[in-house]
């Protein structure tokens, strides 16, 4: 494939990330992502039938790929949950123009499935982690599940030969306590940590601004016993600020969406997992292309789908969100959309 120029939208960001939901369904219950009161036992998960085949994932990651993606992740609910992710892995490393693909997980399932996903072409996983102490962690996680089993995907993962981030959600009143554990239990891995602002995606999470601990805040506990100092972000659009420790050894991330918004350079689409098309986090309707997928829609006039909703997005809403988030505006769930 020759040099690409990636489409733009109205305020000319570019398309060059595609986020892709593979399931809607979680081992976990966190109270900020899939909490148990909404999502019970009794919670009707998509059937396999509408969810995207791998084929029709593969056929979209190409036609994106044609208008100037490059980054593929693949999220969830948790995505392993979906039966032989490997071998969707497989189809998209063959994609022409696709040059880095990472997977968001919990890590539960990296034991048995991190060497499979390394052979097929994984490059890196975010692993989300919450706190490093059991009992904060088995609050946050609405299963009473210890750290255990993800610091042993964690170590699976990196024995595999992947490179690991790992995100902390920080939300007042939840886990504040574990901003500075997490940092000096992940210091001296081969792991960047990564600090994530509470944000208000979904409808059921109970979001609130006063419930929001600041990049500031977090920056600051941090610094107080091991010192910071800010560094270049790795590529231009990067979602995460970094600092690296002056001692020179590691470095962490915060990504601070609710009091440094980063809308303008904003380059994602997001693939949910009933098969429509998002083009932001905080989207109240998606453009559903599995539909247009299964009635015969070809390959020109997918391109021609793909790039009129990307050339009309405005979204801004990170901007706009003010302090209390807007009340009266229905979000798509993070289960199914991802982060």
């Amino acid at each position: 494939m020759g040099e690409i120029t990636p489409i733009t939208d109205h305020f000319g960001r570019a398309l060059k990330d595609l986020r892709i939901s593979v399931i809607d369904q979680c081992n976990l219950r966190c109270t900020y992502c899939m909490p148990k009161e909404i999502f019970g036992d009794d919670y009707a998960f998509l059937p396999e039938s509408e969810l995207l085949s791998f084929e029709e994932i593969t056929r979209l990651a190409q036609t994106f790929a044609s208008l100037g993606v490059n980054k593929i992740r693949l999220t969830g609910g948790e995505p392993l949950m979906r039966k032989n992710l490997h071998e969707l892995i497989q189809e998209l490393t063959k994609i022409d123009g696709i040059d880095d693909i990472a997977l968001t997980t919990n890590a539960f399932f990296l034991p048995r499935d991190a060497q499979n996903l390394k052979d097929a072409g994984l490059e890196r996983v975010n692993i989300s982690l919450d706190a490093i102490e059991d009992e904060v962690f088995k609050e946050i996680n609405g299963r009473g599940v210890v750290t255990l089993p993800v610091l042993k995907g964690i170590d699976a993962a990196l024995d595999a030969g992947l490179q690991v981030k790992v995100n902390m959600v920080v939300k007042k009143g939840m886990n504040e306590s574990q901003i500075l554990p997490m940092a000096q239990y992940f210091k001296d891995k081969d792991v960047i940590l990564r600090y994530i602002e509470f944000m208000d995606v979904g409808n059921h999470n109970g979001w609130d601004f006063d419930n929001v601990v600041s990049k500031q805040e977090i920056i600051d506990t941090i610094h107080a016993e091991m010192p910071l100092e800010e560094a270049e972000p790795n590529y231009y659009g990067e979602v995460a600020n970094r600092f690296q420790y002056k001692d020179g050894i590691g470095e962490i991330g915060v990504i601070s969406s609710v009091t440094d918004s980063f809308c303008g350079t904003c380059t994602r689409m997001r693939l949910s997992a009933d098969g429509k098309l998002y083009t932001c986090l905080f989207a109240s309707k998606g453009f559903d292309i599995r539909k247009k997928l299964r009635d015969g829609l070809t390959s020109d006039e997918l391109t021609e789908e793909l790039t009129s909703l990307w050339g009309q997005r405005t979204d801004r809403y990170s901007e706009e969100r003010g302090k209390h988030g807007n009340p009266n505006r229905e979000k798509i769930e993070m289960s199914y959309i991802g982060g």
